[in-house]
């Protein structure tokens, strides 16, 4: 109200300079589907109009008294024509909403969202990443149910796509690329996604074959675009594993925007959930603030901060696990003393500077930094017995182990420590003519990692010492004396003064056009990546590569709408620290890119079925890849042998069928088929750990027709074992084994007691926008899943046992949703 008095009193005041013309302001804020701002929306009435600035804000000035005419139309959208009759002096708010219609190129005329389509890109309604949360809520909860996307640890937010491993994603906030962590072990350490849900406009994945644009990995881009607000408003999530909290605003000029993200998580309920007794007291906490300032139409400026503290401290007493088959039911029962104390902080700032030059031209320069310290500190001792279970049912003594196999004892230790400063600068450009679009980059990052490693294992069985499997010497005890040295299992030592510069550049060339009476689309592009690694005690080494990448698309002129695309090119992934540093802890600055040849063909089928609308996606792959690192995965942690020894391919087929299966709410159902083999220093081919044959993921929303306030979505995902669960020091070769297929399914039910599209008479209600209580379940069925295995011996027949180390069973939370 105060702004409209401050319009009013101008208005009355600059009366007298224009003359006796009575007149009216029509002004708002147009918006999408999703409830975004559209930019450079043009608002006509006869030879008056204006056009929408980036925050979807317009103003209008219109002669009073009078019936006028105003048409908004926008190229992706379709146009929305409204009268008006305002009187003299008059502000009157009108927010259009406006939806997709075909969209007019030059001579080419695709839908509103064909860019991204052509692309090959999966677009995420970002409502759809917030309402869904699951065990770990997030992008990456929703990304477990696309094909070829492949998560087997509900505390992780780490993914694998298409055979490869967790190193291989990029994933980027606004253009800026983002970073995991670099110690991580297992998914109950991991804490917070980076990617705050509360603040994402638009989520966009690629699972192979992207542009030249994007960075040098193998499998999968995340691009995520946090929102830009137009208005003031606080979201708060609150649940029983943690919450979040945000708030955002706009000046009244709409030059000044801001949104803030508040986080904490806490895993307790997962964790006391599973089979090990503990005293566990995690602190996951971030938060993120994105900035906006429009100094004019032409220059705008950007920040982007984040800030994480994650405390982890882990203090495990008991633990049983049953396993074994009905005849010879076995129980590990473990007793521990000791404990685990882990802290990550990370500090993220980055500021981007955007320069319309014109319609035509933008440019772009990016500056952030990434420092991250984290701290491994743990000494626990296990002490077990390994025996059979008394099964005799109605035996005051059900279920206890009476006669021990094995008994032994471990003891871990760590004092692991890394420090890592990332620093980037980069420059972009945009620049259309002629229906063609020029994309190209410049960019430097400098990698400073100081690292110590500190680790070591000592194994006691029945009171003897047991050899590191490297010692030739097979210990006998206790039948015979053993006389050499005592040395411990494993034994990791070492610290590592790492630098690494990188200079990329890419350029890209797009064009739509027609071919005959079918539309298509063209990209190309190629990106040069030099690297030099240096340190203390290294032999500086550079490197350089380049990779030439191709789309092509097309879009039949059928009664069917159909779509048709390949892409592919040359992907190279130029060492990490990681991929450097190999299960030593040695770091070899020689170590090469790995290279993977990839070519992807894809359909997509746009149809209706019940009325309503469905689309079938169809996509087979295949990569060959050469110089590869291979490495062994346990639980989250991946340890690379920083030697270009393999080659390998991996190929399968992604099936993805989405729709309104009930009106009104988007769902899908998912099937991968994915192979990938290595071959290690020319031994053969054997599965990598990533061969994952076979995945079902259904994500499933309905309501009750009767009460659609009453609502529920269902998060099931089917996953075929990989290979692992063998000892980290074990040969692959001897070791094949899979784990169990992982199965799992998410149900949440919540009631919507305020809805933004209904008005009420309560006036408690009126204080919120939106308001929801719901229940979770997650894993409802109960099933045991394992990720990992334990290793024990029976002193007697010197056999090893492989006991699972089961994920989380049936957990109930508790979560309530408020926006005002």
């Amino acid at each position: 109200m105060k702004f409209q008095h401050f319009i009013c009193c101008l208005v009355f005041i600059l009366l007298p300079f224009v003359g006796f013309t009575q007149t009216a302001i029509l002004q708002g804020v147009i918006l999408d589907e999703l409830k975004q701002p559209i930019e450079d929306v043009n608002i006509k009435s006869g030879n008056l109009g204006t056009t929408s600035n980036e925050n979807g804000f317009y103003s209008l000035r219109i002669p009073a008294n009078e019936e006028l005419t105003v048409i908004f139309s926008h190229i992706n959208h379709k146009n929305i024509t409204a009268t008006f009759n305002l009187k003299n002096g008059e502000i009157f708010e009108f927010n259009p909403v406006m939806s997709l219609e075909v969209e007019q190129i030059a001579t080419v005329i695709v839908r509103g969202n064909q860019r991204k389509r052509v692309e090959g890109i999966t677009t995420i309604d970002p409502e759809i990443v917030r309402t869904i949360k699951g065990a770990q809520p997030g992008v990456e909860n929703l990304l477990k149910t696309l094909p070829g996307v492949s998560i087997s640890n509900e505390l992780s937010t780490q993914y694998s796509v298409r055979g490869g491993n967790f190193d291989e994603n990029l994933v980027y906030v606004n253009e800026i690329e983002v970073y995991r962590p670099f110690l991580i072990r297992s998914g109950q350490q991991e804490g917070l996604s980076f990617v705050n849900t509360d603040l994402v406009r638009n989520v966009d994945f690629s699972a192979g074959g992207f542009q030249a644009k994007y960075g040098d990995k193998l499998s999968s881009v995340l691009d995520i675009t946090y929102r830009t607000p137009i208005k003031f408003g606080v979201r708060a999530d609150l649940n029983l594993l943690g919450g979040s909290l945000s708030a955002e605003t706009v000046s009244k000029d709409s030059k000044f925007s801001g949104i803030l993200g508040l986080r904490y998580r806490d895993n307790t309920l997962l964790v006391d959930a599973r089979q090990t007794e503990t005293n566990y007291d995690p602190t996951f906490a971030d938060a993120q603030a994105f900035l906006t300032y429009k100094f004019t139409d032409r220059f705008h400026l950007s920040f982007l901060g984040n800030a994480s503290i994650n405390t982890y401290e882990y203090e495990p007493q008991t633990r049983q696990t049953n396993f074994g088959t009905i005849d010879n039911p076995l129980a590990l029962l473990v007793f521990y003393d000791g404990q685990e104390k882990d802290a990550y902080q990370t500090l993220f700032g980055a500021l981007k500077a955007n320069f319309y030059v014109n319609d035509n031209l933008t440019l772009k320069l990016i500056g952030s930094t990434y420092h991250t310290t984290e701290e491994e500190y743990f000494d626990i001792l296990a002490q077990y017995r390994l025996g059979e279970v008394n099964s005799n049912i109605g035996d005051e003594n059900l279920g206890e182990v009476e006669f021990s196999e094995g008994i032994g004892s471990q003891l871990n230790h760590a004092r692991n420590d890394l420090d890592a400063l990332i620093a980037n600068l980069e420059h972009k450009g945009y620049y259309d003519i002629n229906d063609n679009n020029f994309e190209w980059s410049v960019k430097y990052t400098h990698e400073d990692i100081r690292d110590r490693l500190v680790e070591w294992e000592v194994i006691d069985s029945a009171g003897f010492s047991i050899n590191p499997p490297s010692i030739d010497a097979f210990n006998e005890q206790p039948y015979s004396a053993y006389e050499g040295p005592l040395v411990p299992f494993q034994n990791i030592r070492s610290t590592n003064m790492t630098k690494i510069d990188r200079v990329q550049a890419y350029a890209q060339w797009s064009k739509r056009n027609e071919l005959g009476s079918s539309d298509v689309f063209y990209n190309a592009g190629v990106r040069i990546h030099n690297w030099t690694v240096s340190g203390e005690g290294l032999e500086s080494s550079t490197q350089t590569v380049v990779s030439p990448r191709v789309q092509f698309a097309i879009k039949p002129d059928w009664k069917n709408d159909m779509l048709f695309r390949i892409g592919g090119g040359l992907y190279y992934q130029p060492p990490f620290y990681r991929e450097l540093r190999d299960s030593s802890g040695i770091v070899n600055p020689d170590t090469k890119a790995q290279q993977s040849i990839h070519v992807v063909v894809g359909n997509e089928y746009s149809f209706e079925m019940w009325e309503r609308p469905f689309k079938l996606i169809s996509e087979a792959y295949y990569k060959k890849l050469n110089d590869v690192n291979p490495y062994t995965v346990e639980n989250v942690r991946i340890r690379y042998r920083a030697k270009n020894i393999a080659e390998a391919y991996a190929y399968g087929l992604d099936l993805r069928l989405n729709g309104e299966f009930v009106p009104g709410t988007e769902s899908w159902f998912s099937f991968g088929y994915l192979k990938t083999e290595e071959n290690i220093n020319n031994r053969g081919y054997i599965s990598r750990p990533t061969d994952q044959r076979l995945k079902f993921g259904i994500l499933f929303q309905d309501y009750v027709p009767s009460i659609p306030d009453l609502k529920m979505y269902l998060n099931l995902v089917y996953q075929t074992g990989v290979p692992g669960g063998s000892p980290s020091y074990a040969d692959p070769y001897d070791f094949q084994n899979r784990l169990p297929d992982y199965k799992r399914a998410d149900l949440g039910v919540s009631y919507v007691l305020v809805d933004p599209n209904k008005t009420y008479r309560a006036k408690w209600k009126q204080k919120f926008q939106e308001f929801a209580v719901g229940v979770e379940i997650f894993n409802m069925f109960d099933v045991q899943n394992s990720i990992t295995n334990t290793w024990v011996r029976d002193v007697y027949s010197k056999r090893q046992y492989a006991i699972p180390n089961f994920l989380t069973p049936r957990v109930f939370n508790i979560r309530m949703n408020m926006r005002f």
